[in-house]
C-alpha cells in the first residue's frame, strides 16, 4: 500500500480541507505534514462550516487516524481553541488524534518576534499571517527549539524560561509593543491540554500502518507557489509545501508515495504580498471574490483574485509529481460570459512558459478566451451532467497540463463534489 499525498498547487486556499474531508472515507490515516496556524482548511457539512488550523480534516470521521507530524509547527494556544471549536468531546478528540514528539512548539514570543520582524518592514511586508510561523521555524533550523516531546521533560518550564529570555533579548532590538502575559496564559493552558492526548514518534507509528496495509492520506497546508524553495520568494511561507514535504514532514520514504493529488481553484487567488501576473483589479476581479466569499480562513484579509494561470500550474505540477488534478470552486465561474485563461506569459517582450526567478520583473499574461457558462451547477453529481462550455473548459485544462482532472467541487459542502472516472484508495 502506498501514501496518497494531497496538497495545493496556486498560492494556498484551494479547498484542501473540504476535499479530505470528503475522501477520508476512503482512508484509515490523514496524517498533516506541514505548516502550523497559519493554515485555515474549512470543511462544511450539515449546514455547519468548521476551519481547521492545525488538526486534520479527517477530524469529524470517527473511525479514522489522524496525525500532526513532525513537520507541523503546533502553537498549544491555537490547538486548545480549535478542539475547543470542533463540537468534539474531549475522549472523542483524544481518540482519533496523535501528534507526533518531533513537531516543533511555536512559543508566544515566536508570535511577537514575527510580529515586530513584520513592523520593521514597512512597506516591504511579505503578508505573514502572524502566528509565529516563521521564527518557530527558524528556531527549528537553528537547532534551537523546543518540540512536543519535551512538555513531558519534568524541567520544561525551565527549557522554556530560557527560550523565552533568548527571544526577548532579541526584541530589545525593536521599538515594538507588546504584553507577554497576554500570550502565556493561554499557552500553557495548551500545554496542560496537550499532554493528555496520544504524543509518539509518529514516523514509526505511520510506518508500521503502512506495512499493515493502512490506507494513508498525507494532507498538505498552504499551496505550491509559497514553498520556501519553489515559491514566489520571499513572498511564500517557511516550510516544504510540496510532495517531497510530506517525507520529510512525516518520516517515509519517497517510494512509497502514491498518488499525488494536486488541488487547484477555476480561478486563482493569493492572500498576502508578492507576484500575482493573472491578477485582476476591475470589477471582474472584484465579482470573483463577492461570489467566490474569496477571504481568508485564518486572517479574514480580502484575497487578490485573478483568472487561471497555466504556466504556474504547469509548473506546479511539474514539481510535485501531480498524478489527478482536482479543480474547485467551478460554480464560482457560472454566470460569466467569458471565462480567460493564461496561457503564457510576456516578459520584455518575449514569450515564455517558465516560471522568473525575479519577482519584480515585468509580466504581461497572454490570455485564451472561452465561452462562459451560465447554468447553476450545485447540485450536479454526475460530470456528463455539467453544462458543455465547462466541460470544453476542463477539456483545455487538461490539454494544457496533460493531467486529467479527476475531481470537480461544485460548491462548499462536502456532498458537491463529482468524482470522475476512478475510485480513491
Amino acid at each position: 500500500m502506498k501514501i496518497d499525498v494531497l496538497l495545493g498547487l496556486q498560492w494556498g486556499d484551494e479547498g484542501k480541507g473540504k476535499i479530505v474531508d470528503a475522501l477520508s472515507p476512503e482512508y484509515d490515516v490523514i496524517a498533516r505534514f506541514q505548516g502550523g496556524p497559519n493554515a485555515g482548511h474549512s470543511l462544511e457539512f450539515n449546514d455547519v462550516k468548521h476551519v481547521l488550523h492545525l488538526i486534520p480534516s479527517g477530524i469529524f470521521h470517527p473511525d479514522k487516524i489522524n496525525i500532526i507530524g513532525n513537520g507541523v509547527v503546533l502553537d498549544p494556544a491555537v490547538f486548545k481553541q480549535e478542539t475547543e471549536s470542533l463540537g468534539l468531546t474531549l475522549e472523542e478528540l483524544t481518540n482519533r488524534l496523535i501528534v507526533s514528539t518531533r513537531a516543533n512548539l511555536i512559543l508566544p514570543t515566536h508570535r511577537i518576534l514575527d510580529a515586530a520582524y513584520e513592523f520593521q518592514k514597512g512597506n516591504l511586508k511579505i503578508g505573514s499571517t502572524l502566528k509565529g510561523i516563521g521564527p518557530a521555524y527558524t528556531d527549528k533550523a537553528s537547532r534551537n527549539g523546543l518540540r512536543v516531546g519535551d512538555i513531558m521533560n519534568r524541567n520544561f518550564r525551565t527549557l522554556y524560561e530560557g527560550h523565552k529570555e533568548g527571544h526577548l533579548a532579541i526584541l530589545k532590538n525593536y521599538d515594538f509593543k507588546f504584553d507577554l502575559a497576554e500570550f502565556e496564559s493561554g499557552w500553557f493552558e495548551g500545554i496542560e491540554l496537550l499532554k493528555r492526548f496520544r504524543i509518539e514518534n509518529t514516523e514509526y507509528l505511520l510506518n508500521r500502518l503502512l506495512s499493515e496495509g493502512k490506507r494513508i492520506l498525507a494532507e498538505g497546508a498552504q499551496g505550491t507557489m509559497l514553498d520556501l524553495d519553489f515559491g514566489s520568494y520571499p513572498y511564500v511561507t517557511s516550510s516544504n509545501t510540496i510532495s517531497a514535504g510530506a517525507c520529510t514532514g512525516l518520516g517515509i520514504s519517497p517510494k512509497d508515495i502514491g498518488e499525488v493529488f494536486g488541488i487547484f481553484k477555476a480561478y486563482c487567488t493569493r492572500v498576502g504580498s508578492g507576484p500575482f501576473p493573472t491578477e485582476l483589479f476591475d470589477s471582474t476581479g472584484e465579482l470573483l471574490r463577492r461570489k467566490g466569499c474569496e477571504y481568508g480562513a485564518t486572517t479574514g484579509r480580502p484575497r487578490r483574485c485573478g483568472w487561471l494561470d497555466i504556466p504556474a500550474l504547469k509548473y506546479a505540477i511539474m514539481i510535485n509529481g501531480v498524478t489527478k488534478l482536482f479543480m474547485m470552486k467551478s460554480d464560482i465561474l457560472s454566470g460569466f460570459e467569458t471565462v480567460k485563461v493564461c496561457t503564457s506569459y510576456i516578459v520584455e517582450g518575449k514569450e515564455q512558459n517558465e516560471m522568473l526567478f525575479d519577482n519584480n520583473t515585468q509580466i504581461d499574461p497572454v490570455y485564451a478566451d472561452l465561452k462562459g457558462w451560465n447554468e447553476n451547477i450545485s447540485e450536479i453529481k454526475d460530470f456528463r451532467l455539467l453544462p458543455e462550455k465547462l466541460i470544453i473548459y476542463i477539456d483545455f485544462i487538461e490539454k494544457q497540463t496533460g493531467i486529467p482532472i479527476t475531481l470537480v467541487s461544485v460548491g462548499p459542502n462536502r456532498k458537491s463534489t463529482i468524482i470522475r472516472g476512478w475510485k480513491p484508495a
